[in-house]
């Protein structure tokens, strides 16, 4: 016999409503620094943004299948799959999806150079990213639903 509490229940008409909330664009954080990657993500969150934080590439795409981004914001260098590899694979999954790289290694060059020449435009902003400058990056990119490029690095 097992020893099984029950839990008080409560009606449903004494659940009270839902809050209606305005619309949070997702954005996913990715960066195998987890202090880098909550940092970022509280501060998105803070300035209104749905933000969520993992720590590589195949979580970023696991978590991405689950919640749709509309916005990756990745580092370049990451463990088991590059930041470039991840913005690409992620673009391919969903192409509306915008892309914002940074890195604080000069080994990313690279990097982004396989990307152009298989037809990905990707920039790049040196980290620290002052979270001024990326909110910027974040709020202009999504206020225009369509780029040519598809992506914006900071």
């Amino acid at each position: 016999m097992s020893d099984r509490r029950s839990s008080p229940v409560v009606p449903i008409d004494q659940v009270p409503p839902a809050e209606k909330l305005e619309y949070r664009p997702v954005i996913l954080v990715v960066d195998d620094e987890s202090a880098i990657a909550d940092t970022l993500a509280e501060i998105l969150s803070r300035s209104g943004y749905a933000s969520m934080a993992v720590y590589d590439g195949y979580s970023a795409l696991e978590t991405a299948l689950v919640a749709p981004p509309e916005m990756l914001i990745t580092d370049v260098i990451l463990p088991g799959m590059s930041g470039v590899e991840l913005a690409i694979t992620m673009r391919r999954i969903y192409p509306e999806c915008k892309v914002v790289l940074f890195s604080g290694q000069a080994s990313t060059a690279d990097l982004l150079s396989n990307a152009r020449h298989q037809g990905h435009h990707f920039t790049l902003l040196s980290k620290p990213v002052h979270p001024r400058e990326l909110l910027a990056h974040v709020s202009q990119c999504l206020k225009h639903p369509s780029r040519p490029t598809g992506a914006v690095a900071v």
